[in-house]
């Protein structure tokens, strides 16, 4: 039996600049980090040779082109695996809640399989496949950053240039800053999940009237890290507000009237910035608190779950090897 472990995600600043309908004509960027919320996949022997998949569903197949659930068609396609296999996925958070989770269950597939196969392959190459899978083949309308980031881990600066390049580099703190900012961002649960493409449909639809705004949020990013490299952790909550604010304007469907009282209720009783993360329309809220006012902002957002979190900063990685 293989086990893969890898990472969700959170996206601080340049989301949307990931998707090819901006970096095809200019380089987008995003500040985005790998957090201590997983996704595992298992892949294990079958003793009949047909192919056993358990997610949401059961399926049991006799061939590849059989599986119903796309992602895990075309990843086993691309391992070249033809039966004799199951597969198992378990997650810490729900999937549609903005933490990546396809990307990281993609990647995390990835890497179970060539691991099965005694294959190693890198943290690039895992991401370069799953942006294959899940935007060539399935056809997703989503971008780059999330397979990165959760083949890679970390908190990361990442690039995405015209020619469809992705270039990684870490964010260095000063020392302790790192753990202060982690101590500044809660997240609080919204109760609902979203479909993300039907607001990234949406999005790219307008990605020809959006591009201005789309320009000064891929700045954001460039600010951001500037800001992070100099330990200027406050400088992120007002680029994370600025950020929403202009990121509302991309689609309908980014936020709702429940979400932006409790934004406004926030940053009243402390919050410098936030944002929905993800596509938006529910799942996750971050929001970055004043120093000292983290209790204070907890309780402005009494009776929605919060949860708490790490940086994680290691990628997908094979946890458990049997024979």
């Amino acid at each position: 039996m293989i086990i893969s472990r890898t990472p969700f995600r959170i996206s601080f600043a340049g989301g949307g600049t990931d998707l090819e309908s901006f970096y095809g004509e200019e380089p987008g960027a995003v500040v985005s980090t790998a957090i201590d919320k997983y996704m595992y996949v298992s892949v294990h022997p079958y003793f009949e040779d047909r192919i056993l998949l358990k997610y949401s569903r059961t399926e049991l197949v006799k061939r590849v082109s059989q599986i119903k659930h796309p992602l895990m068609r075309e990843s086993i396609r691309l391992a070249k695996i033809h039966g004799g296999i199951e597969i198992a996925s378990a997650a810490d958070v729900a999937a549609g809640t903005g933490l990546g989770s396809s990307s990281s269950f993609t990647v995390g597939l990835l890497h179970a399989l060539h691991a099965f196969e005694g294959r190693y392959v890198s943290a690039e190459r895992l991401a370069g496949e799953a942006c294959a899978i899940e935007i060539d083949r399935v056809k997703e309308p989503i971008g780059k950053q999330d397979q990165t980031i959760a083949a890679h881990g970390g908190f990361q600066f990442i690039e995405f240039l015209p020619g469809g390049d992705v270039r990684v580099r870490p964010i260095i703190f000063p020392r302790g800053k790192e753990a202060a900012l982690n101590e500044r961002m809660l997240l609080f649960y919204t109760g609902a999940t979203r479909s993300a493409s039907r607001i990234l449909n949406r999005q790219r639809r307008r990605a020809k009237a959006n591009r201005e705004h789309l320009r000064r949020i891929r700045g954001f990013a460039d600010v951001a890290r500037e800001s992070l490299h100099r330990g200027r952790i406050d400088d992120l909550g007002e680029i994370l507000h600025e950020g929403w604010e202009l990121k509302k304007s991309l689609a309908k469907g980014i936020s709702n009237p429940r979400i932006d009282r409790a934004y406004a209720k926030s940053r009243r009783a402390g919050a410098l910035g936030g944002k929905v993360l993800g596509a938006g329309g529910g799942g996750f809220l971050l929001l970055f608190a004043k120093d000292g006012r983290q209790d204070a902002v907890r309780r402005s957002m009494k009776g929605w779950r919060e949860i708490p979190f790490k940086f994680e900063p290691e990628g997908s990685k094979i946890v458990y090897v049997s024979g």
